[in-house]
């Protein structure tokens, strides 16, 4: 997701998750650490009145739910052809109890419950702050395989002043879910500790074409529509979640190892976007070439008519904004490392997803660092000489957004105000300092290594470090502390000569000032 205000180059969109513009083991055993905390929580909710939950998490700590582990999610929604009333919806959810439930939350609001089912059996229901607190009919045993089915609504009207969820576009609809925002789209564990399953149909009226993350599993016409169903083959976070819903034309072609690449674009603008779609192929091979096979089913970019000032890495189709291929004024080198930004996250934060929000400087510092990457190699915009500055602004970006690894909390109604400068080239900065440190023949291996053992998984910040102490065969701890959670920022290794801008001294407000 590339951050908001923040580009590297001197144009409209320069300087700044979403990649913003200029801007933003495996998964039931890794998460048990950050859900234990929240058990005892749930354990004593069970008996008192529906209350919200979460799982913890230090910058959204009312995201997700203890007590149980997805596996999978069907998500079924009809869409009315028109953005002004919302899509009937069904989603059904199968997962495993970790402890006893007499309660089960589920993150979901914005959308009104019909009515709720746990393993075919009415269940009540209420609504506590963001999520839906459910009660079976009868308590849930641990281990239990459990089924919930939630028929609602899913609401776009108003999502024009919302961070994330449905998007409006001009002909249709799609979804920009992170960090927290899943949840006003459909009922769901939403936090990327829990990872699961997909299957996704869509129901529209004829002359709409709707695409999800994954492959094609049917296509249904009947009385004037048609449904679309697709499944994903790997584990998906909430947050990664897309649905394209709109007068849409699919553009396939083959990419690597004929590895299925389809793209989707507004129908009227198929032959203006075709020069930007064919670099798709050449972007996964170079990709893989740094750090090893794509690891999807599937890959695409979807361009959406739709002014949201970010590009986000949703899992096998990578939402942009039209306009960043059409409007003038981004030169081409700049683009093309902008899409291989949102490519490179299908490693870093899709199939190797965060722990916790924490956790996120590894999605979009690794994003930023091919991107530059990619520019340095393909159109000459150095790598040092963008890393040199970023240390110039090093300190400032901490001081207003804190250190990489440690990101202050999102100001209130800015739900993806974690996206700031420090997590993107600041977190960038770290990866270069650590090849500085361990030479570039142990990074190169441990990049590779790090979305193989994590495949499908997710990892935390501890995890990257014990990888690279193994591979560089050094301590590390020192390192990382001072480069990850430290407020000012340490010497480069081998540049002595590279100074940081003491951050900008805050003056006094009047009171008119805003």
């Amino acid at each position: 997701m590339p951050f908001a205000g923040f580009r590297s180059f001197a144009g409209p969109r320069a300087f700044g998750g979403p990649r913003v513009r200029p801007r933003p083991a495996t998964s039931r055993r890794l998460k048990s650490a950050l859900l234990a905390s929240a058990v005892s929580v749930c354990l004593v909710a069970a008996s008192a009145p529906a209350a919200p939950l979460g799982v913890g998490d230090r910058l959204y700590p009312y995201l997700g739910n203890p007590g149980y582990d997805v596996a999978s999610y069907d998500l079924s929604f009809t869409y009315p052809g028109s953005n002004t009333e919302p899509l009937r919806a069904v989603t059904t959810i199968d997962a495993w109890t970790t402890t006893a439930l007499e309660r089960i939350n589920l993150d979901f609001a914005h959308g009104a419950v019909e009515s709720v089912e746990v393993d075919g059996e009415p269940a009540a229901f209420a609504s506590a702050g963001d999520d839906l607190v459910v009660t079976p009919r009868d308590p849930l045993a641990t281990g239990s395989w459990t089924r919930v089915t939630v028929r609602h609504t899913s609401d776009p009207v108003g999502a024009d002043g919302r961070d994330g969820g449905w998007v409006r576009t001009a002909d249709g609809l799609a979804m920009a879910n992170q960090a927290d925002a899943a949840h006003l789209v459909f009922p769901c564990n939403d936090h990327p500790s829990d990872k699961a399953l997909f299957t996704i149909r869509v129901t529209a009226p004829d002359g709409y074409t709707a695409v999800a993350n994954g492959l094609p599993a049917g296509v249904d016409r009947e009385g004037g529509s048609t449904t679309w169903t697709y499944r994903t083959q790997h584990p998906m976070a909430t947050e990664l979640t897309q649905v394209s819903i709109g007068r849409s034309s699919v553009v396939h072609r083959e990419g690597p190892h004929a590895l299925p690449i389809r793209d989707v674009v507004p129908t009227k603008d198929r032959e203006l976007l075709e020069p930007w779609l064919k670099k798709t192929p050449d972007q996964i091979a170079w990709m893989e070439s740094k750090v090893g096979p794509y690891p999807f089913e599937t890959y695409g970019v979807l361009m959406a008519e739709a002014t949201t000032g970010f590009e986000l890495e949703t899992q096998t189709l990578s939402l942009f904004e039209k306009d960043l291929f059409t409007e003038p004024g981004y030169p081409e080198w700049y683009i093309e490392s902008i899409m291989v930004h949102e490519l490179s996250h299908q490693w870093f934060g899709d199939s190797v997803s965060p722990r916790t929000w924490s956790d996120v400087w590894l999605n979009e510092g690794h994003a930023t660092w091919y991107e530059a990457l990619y520019a340095e190699e393909k159109a000459g915009r150095t790598l040092e000489a963008r890393m040199k500055a970023a240390y110039g602004a090093s300190d400032r970006w901490r001081a207003a957004g804190g250190p990489p690894a440690l990101p202050k909390p999102p100001q209130a109604g800015q739900k993806i105000g974690i996206f700031r400068p420090n997590i993107y080239d600041g977190a960038a900065l770290v990866l270069f300092a650590l090849r500085e440190e361990i030479g570039t023949r142990s990074f190169e291996q441990l990049e590779r290594a790090w979305v193989q053992e994590h495949r499908d998984s997710t990892a935390t910040t501890d995890d990257f470090r014990r990888l690279a102490e193994k591979i560089s065969g050094r301590d590390l701890d020192a390192f990382f502390q001072a480069w990850l959670y430290g407020e000012k920022t340490p010497p480069m290794p081998g540049h002595a000569d590279w100074e940081t801008a003491a951050p900008v001294a805050k003056q006094a407000r009047g009171p008119a000032s805003e």
